[in-house]
């Protein structure tokens, strides 16, 4: 996770939260996150980058569509971020004052 830009991090966490969704479904949800438009060009290299380092499986709905699915490192990669970044809002509640 650690050489995964935060617009990679963010394709995981959305393919993890649909069940195998094409690129446009990934595209349209990213979108209304953060509120502009993502060009085809910045979406579909980033999805197959996360292909290539074994992350994300890439599979056909049909000739036109594909899907991407969390593989079970992209999984435990997620799970572990998670983690990490609890220790962290942990920390961050204990030192609020109340």
């Amino acid at each position: 996770m650690h050489d995964l830009t935060g617009f990679q991090r963010d394709l995981l966490y959305v393919i993890a939260g649909q069940d195998k969704p094409h690129g446009l479904a990934v595209k349209d949800e990213l979108e209304e996150y953060y509120e502009q438009e993502i060009q085809h060009g910045r979406l579909y290299p980033n999805l197959d980058s996360l292909v290539e380092k074994e992350l994300v499986e890439k599979g056909e709905h049909d000739r036109r569509t594909n899907y991407y699915e969390l593989t079970q490192r992209g999984q435990r990669e997620l799970e572990a971020r998670r983690e990490w970044e609890q220790q962290y809002l942990n920390e961050a509640e204990v030192d609020l004052p109340a």
